[in-house]
């Protein structure tokens, strides 16, 4: 797995909304807005399935996703990419279903995605643009 740097770590707590990129077993992407999402560690990443639908076909065909994180007050852009574990019970998926009813009992929290970080690519343009940082 590969470990955050400080300086994303801070980026990441500046951002409120995430694009979250997916794809089904045969290629189709799909991508989506969440808030539910949060460092657990420097190398894991959750989020709160509340309305998943497309993108929780696609990680229970192809376990994998992409996180973008961008935004005025971050000053930078960085896609995260890794493997996504599923979780509906545990001690982890209590802790994010309590998070979720702590915002309000409009959040299901139909389950945890856990994503443990593989790769961290470049993303604001220029010569560096879309490389492989981490």
């Amino acid at each position: 797995m590969v470990k955050l740097t400080e300086d994303m770590k801070e980026a990441f707590s500046k951002v409120k909304i995430f694009p979250f990129a997916t794809a089904s077993k045969a290629g189709m992407p799909n991508v989506i807005p969440i808030g539910m999402c949060q460092l657990a560690d420097d190398e894991t990443i959750w989020i709160t399935d509340n309305y998943f639908l497309k993108t929780r076909q696609n990680l229970d065909e192809n376990p994998v996703a992409s996180i973008f994180v961008w935004g005025p007050e971050v000053g930078g852009c960085f896609q995260i990419k890794g493997d996504v574990e599923i979780k509906t019970s545990g001690d982890d998926y209590e802790k994010a279903y309590a998070g979720a009813k702590a915002k309000g009992d409009k959040f299901p929290a139909k389950a945890l995605m856990v994503m443990n970080i593989t790769e961290v690519f470049e993303c604001k343009s220029g010569d560096d643009a879309g490389k492989k940082i981490l």
